[in-house]
Parts: C-alpha cells; sequence; structure tokens
C-alpha cells in the first residue's frame, strides 16, 4: 500500500496506513504514533485523532514478521504518551478554569464538556479510566479533571491505570488476533469494526444521559467524590 501525499490525510488514516509507514520509516514510527497518541488525549482540540484503531493497527503491525514494532516497546512508549497527555490536558483545564464553560470558541465544543461533566457527576474520579475506552470524552476527561480541581495526585495514579489498561488491551489485542487470516484479509473491515464497538460505550452513555434528562434531574456528586 502506497502513502498518501498529504499530511493531514495520513495522520488522521494511519491506522490503515501504519503497515506501509513503518516499513519506509521503521522504528520512527513509534515517536509519530506517540505524538497521535499525546495530542488527542492531551489538546481538547484534536479528539478527532485516531485512537482506538491505532493502538489495534499497532498491535497487528507488531505481530508482522521482521516488523520494526515490538508489543512490549508500544506498550511502554503509548502509555507513557498518554499519561504525559493526560496531565498536559489535566493543567490546561485547571488554568482556564470554569470560564471554559462559558467559551463560544470553535475549536472549544461545550457539548463535548457537557457530556463529560455529566460522566463525572455520575462516575466520580473513576471517570478518567473510564473515559480511557469512549472515544472524545477521553480527550475532554482530563480537561474536566482540572476544571474541577481533582487533588493532581488522585488524578495521575487513574490516569497510570487508566492508560495501561487502554494502551495494552488494544495494543495486546491487535498483536494477538493481527496474525489470524481473516484479519490479514480484511484489515480495512476490522479497522471499521474496531472503531464502532469503540463507539458502543459512548452510544450507551448518551441514551442513559438522555433518558434520565426526561426523567427530570438528580442529585449529583463533585468531582473528586471518593
Amino acid at each position: 500500500m502506497e502513502l498518501p501525499t498529504g499530511i493531514f490525510d495520513l495522520i488522521m488514516h494511519l491506522d490503515q496506513y501504519l503497515g506501509a509507514f513503518t516499513q519506509h520509516y521503521g522504528t520512527l514510527t513509534y515517536a509519530v504514533l506517540a505524538g497521535i497518541i499525546f495530542c488527542e488525549t492531551g489538546l481538547v482540540i484534536t479528539p478527532f485523532l485516531p485512537g482506538d484503531s491505532l493502538l489495534f493497527a499497532a498491535g497487528v503491525t507488531a505481530s508482522t514478521p521482521g516488523s520494526a514494532l515490538t508489543p512490549g516497546m508500544l506498550l511502554a512508549i503509548l502509555w507513557l504518551a498518554g499519561v504525559c497527555g493526560d496531565s498536559t490536558n489535566y493543567w490546561i483545564g485547571r488554568f482556564i478554569g470554569p470560564r471554559a464553560f462559558h467559551s463560544n470558541s470553535r475549536l472549544l465544543n461545550k457539548k463535548h464538556l457537557e457530556r463529560t461533566h455529566h460522566f463525572y457527576e455520575k462516575h466520580g474520579a473513576s471517570t478518567v479510566i473510564v473515559a480511557r475506552f469512549v472515544p472524545i470524552v477521553r480527550t475532554f476527561a482530563p480537561f474536566v479533571a482540572g476544571i474541577g480541581a481533582m487533588h493532581y495526585r488522585r488524578f495521575v495514579i487513574f490516569s497510570v491505570l487508566g492508560n495501561l489498561l487502554w494502551v495494552g488491551l488494544f495494543v495486546f489485542g491487535g498483536y494477538f488476533f493481527g496474525s489470524l487470516k481473516v484479519v490479514q484479509e480484511h484489515f480495512s473491515l476490522v479497522i471499521v469494526v474496531v472503531i464502532l464497538i469503540s463507539l458502543v460505550p459512548g452510544i450507551i452513555e448518551y441514551l442513559k444521559h438522555r433518558r434520565e434528562s426526561r426523567s427530570g434531574p438528580k442529585a449529583t456528586t463533585s468531582v473528586d467524590a471518593p
């Protein structure tokens, strides 16, 4: 497979081009993957970047004989990228504060903020872990944690565990299932399935939120609730 000429197209669809990219650039792929995971996790303006599918594709690529990638290095590097992204996002939220909820900026989607805030009201501090498996929400969760002034030490503990589970599950899932013939022959379809599966928790939460909104307001907990 040939790589696209446009850098934006390459980044947005790197999960599909990862095998070819790794053949061209070898271990430099680690840095590119880490950069994307860091931005998807650490910058509230880039929730559209690939996450689950990219981790799975990285695992599949690592399972290819002669690949420059290994599952152990992927886990270590991408886990660290996710933790650093979380912390960066947390301190951005801590610095900006509640003003973010009153912002009309086109770069900062208020609906995503409110959706993530609802997550915190329901799950408390464990949202930092739960949100790892919900696209978009995982980008905003550290930001809202900072806004809500969750204790940083506590936030880091949840961040470390959440990223370890998230990266480990998808990377090793791709690594162990990537050798299957059906995955190799229908890789693009498999990536679409992974993306659809990753959207399920968000859809469930959205439907629950709609149902709860119709049934009336309920008592809430603070962001830093035990």
